[in-house]
């Protein structure tokens, strides 16, 4: 533990300091944390220094303790002193709710935290903020759309029927019609309603980002016993939902096989190193929607091998990603050494 920054060593002391409520002496610290005293001493005098609510103690044969008194700076709060630092920390990663009524509810929670822990200890403790980033690439802003996302959430509390107005990818016309909200959820930095569609008789999911009016009824709807979020997508591979079920097969190339590995893609996941290094991997789906953009995120290093749909619809996607780079790049007269560059197939 001796090699690591000291922003890390000062979070892992002020955790064990919080989990040890009856203190830990400077030994035990040493042992706990495989530093020397003076580093542990440092720490603990940078600590005093931030406002961090830090008591020492003599007892008996004059043996000191150190422990983190949380009842100086949480009145009212449940939170340990590093329960309530993480929790404040970990507001960038619910930015992408910013102007959702989570978001709203979040702020007044760092307010109160913020209260409690003084201008002193923030101004520390941010410098813990340094050792994560979160990237924000295709992550919805819904600043704009705070009332309509509050009047969902009443829906779907109080189960009442919405008269919802949705600008479909593919429509040209915005359309409204009824919908039974049964919940949200967030995938891939963006918001979706689950819901029943009457109109379609199926349950449907809609992007909130292409909500344009939400008007709640004064009509109540039932919604199934059973029905459970959670559930509704464990066969799906984001938020693409059917009723089909699909195994499918691709094997990674040695190239890509520890990143495939490092991962929870889908529940189902099977993963079989082969003897090159290579990965086959098996899914069990209700639809192929998105895998196959991910899939094809691999270009040359991912091949399906079941079902055959499947790898007929990437083989058709590829020829019309060359076919579009053929006809942009290169006139006429170059396409056919273009091919031969890339290794595609006259």
């Amino acid at each position: 533990m001796g090699e690591q920054t000291p922003l890390v060593r000062q979070w892992i002391l002020l955790r064990t300091l919080s989990a040890h409520r009856h203190g830990m002496t400077l030994k035990e610290l040493v042992d706990e944390l495989g530093v020397s005293e003076k580093t542990i001493r440092r720490d603990l005098d940078a600590f005093t220094l931030t406002g961090v609510p830090l008591e020492e103690t003599v007892e008996r044969f004059g043996r000191k303790k150190w422990r983190i008194d949380a009842t100086k700076t949480q009145p009212g709060m449940i939170f340990a002193f590093d329960e309530a630092i993480a929790l404040y920390l970990g507001r960038r990663f619910l930015e992408p709710l910013g102007g959702t009524v989570f978001w709203a509810a979040a702020q007044r929670a760092f307010q109160k935290i913020r209260a409690c822990l003084g201008p002193a200890t923030l101004k520390y403790i941010e410098k813990f903020a340094e050792i994560f980033h979160q990237t924000s690439q295709g992550a919805g802003n819904y600043s704009k759309q705070a009332n309509l996302i509050d009047r969902l959430v009443q829906a779907i509390e109080e189960r009442r029927i919405v008269d919802v107005t949705y600008q479909s990818l593919r429509a040209t016309e915005p359309v409204s019609y009824d919908v039974y909200p049964y919940g949200l959820t967030y995938h891939r930095g963006s918001l979706y309603l689950v819901g029943y569609s009457p109109d379609q008789n199926a349950v449907r999911h809609w992007k909130i980002n292409r909500i344009e009016r939400v008007e709640l009824s004064e009509l109540r709807f039932n919604r199934p016993e059973d029905f459970d979020l959670a559930e509704h997508f464990a066969k799906s591979f984001g938020v693409f939902h059917s009723d089909g079920n699909v195994h499918v097969i691709v094997r990674f190339s040695p190239t890509v096989a520890r990143y495939v590995q490092e991962s929870t893609w889908h529940a189902s996941q099977k993963l079989t190193t082969e003897k090159d290094g290579g990965v086959m991997a098996e899914f069990d789906l209700d639809n192929t929607e998105e895998i196959m953009r991910w899939i094809m995120s691999f270009g040359q290093h991912a091949v399906v091998l079941e079902p055959d749909l499947l790898a007929d619809k990437i083989c058709n996607e590829s020829v019309a990603m060359f076919d579009s780079y053929s006809a942009k790049r290169y006139k006429q007269g170059d396409i056919q050494n273009f091919g031969k560059v890339s290794g595609a197939k006259q």
